[in-house]
């Protein structure tokens, strides 16, 4: 579990100040799912930058540059790959055609050593399984709707991406993992965070009155593309290959059916790999399952509880 956060100022309205302070929130915030690394991307002066460290969000330090209007963020929970080699972090930087992207991932793929292959990709130090979408973006040549679509098409396992460019578009490829969108019309503000539970907690540290939020919708198998000015263009997936769960209720036990065994293992060892932070054991998630929560239901109850 990780969690995506960001900020899109389309109009410039905030000082760079403002920004910095609105970001420190959100990744403060975002430990809740991840306190091993925290990266941010953004443009500055026509170049995409992504600065990364091997420290929890409270205390990452953030220095957004007074002209980036969109700043993506990530916090870590390693899964794969040590986040002491700090290129095993989000977000991943990588060129396509003539421009340049980074990409952050809040998910688990059980097919990336499998795509190597298969797509005979380039070997890498990165030992992150979320950088096998960095290449398959890196592969197609550009960063568009077609190389989004063909690359959440390829990759297996559960995954929300949010991807930037270096001319200012903020691209989210909506699977089966969370993320919640806020937008503020008249500041020209967007924010988001992997859950609305997250973003709310992040709005009521900072002291700016921004007002009331509306929220855009992101279906699973769609990709959202905001762009410098804040309009919004959608394209769509399939997602019939992810690895989804189907809660049933009845006597004596709510249960759920996963589609594969080995995504199903995973979910739950990362619930008790985060348990603690929530007040709970790991022994005490094989207890909530047997008495009939699904894995979702348990993760649900860790991000509407007080922490």
């Amino acid at each position: 579990m990780c969690c995506l956060f960001g900020l899109i100022d389309t109009a410039q309205y905030f000082t760079r100040q403002q920004k910095n302070d609105i970001l420190h929130a959100l990744a403060t915030v975002s430990e809740a799912r991840g306190q091993d690394a925290t990266g941010v991307a953004y443009c500055h002066k026509g170049a995409l930058m992504v600065s990364k460290r091997p420290v929890p969000g409270h205390i990452f330090p953030l220095q957004i540059p007074y002209d980036a209007a969109v700043i993506m963020g990530h916090t870590r929970l390693t899964t794969q790959g040590s986040e002491k080699k700090n290129y095993n972090n989000h977000p991943f930087l990588a060129p396509a055609g003539t421009g340049s992207f980074a990409l952050a991932h809040n998910g688990i793929l059980h097919n990336d050593h499998e795509l190597r292959r298969q797509r005979k990709l380039p070997s890498t130090k990165i030992e992150t399984d979320s950088y096998v979408a960095v290449q398959l973006i890196e592969r197609s040549g550009e960063l568009s709707f077609a190389s989004l679509k063909q690359m959440a098409e390829a990759v297996e396992g559960t995954f929300t991406f949010t991807v930037t460019d270096n001319t200012d578009n903020l691209y989210i490829v909506k699977g089966n993992n969370p993320l919640c969108l806020y937008h503020w019309p008249k500041l020209g503000l967007y924010l988001y965070a992997s859950t609305e539970d997250i973003l709310k907690r992040a709005l009521q540290g900072i002291r700016l009155k921004l007002g009331k939020p509306q929220e855009v919708n992101i279906d699973s198998g769609e990709i959202v593309r905001i762009d410098r000015f804040g309009r919004i263009t959608r394209s769509i997936f399939d997602t019939s290959h992810l690895f989804r769960s189907r809660s049933y209720f009845g006597w004596p036990y709510r249960f759920s059916l996963w589609d594969n065994d080995t995504a199903y293992d995973s979910y739950v060892s990362e619930l008790k790999s985060v348990a603690r932070a929530f007040g709970y054991a790991p022994d005490d998630i094989d207890d909530l399952l047997n008495d009939g929560f699904t894995p979702e239901e348990i993760e649900e109850c860790f991000y509407t509880m007080e922490v």
